[in-house]
Order: structure tokens, then sequence, then C-alpha cells
């Protein structure tokens, strides 16, 4: 039981390490923003003159 308790205790450490790290660096939104803009030149990329169908 101590082994699973020290276990949880030490992923529960990481996940909130990991997930500080990401808070504080504001990667979330770095990566938000290369996904918007990988995106944009993707569709910019196709016809424009295509009807978009539903």
């Amino acid at each position: 039981m101590k082994k699973l308790l020290k276990l949880l205790i030490k992923i529960s450490c990481i996940t909130l390490g990991v997930l500080f790290t990401i808070y504080m660096l504001n990667l979330d939104m770095k990566v938000v923003g290369f996904i918007y803009t990988w995106l944009n030149k993707f569709h910019d990329k196709k016809d424009s003159l295509r009807d978009i169908q539903f």
C-alpha cells in the first residue's frame, strides 16, 4: 500500500510540474498559434473558386 501511495504521489508531482511548466511558458497558446498559422496556409492553397459543400 505504501508503494502505491508513493507512486501516486510521484506521478501527481510530475504531472503538476509539467502542467506548471506549460502554464508558465505559455506553451498552449504557442501550439494553438502554430496550428492556426498552419491551417491558414493550408486553406489559402486550396482553390478559392470551389464552392463549399456541407
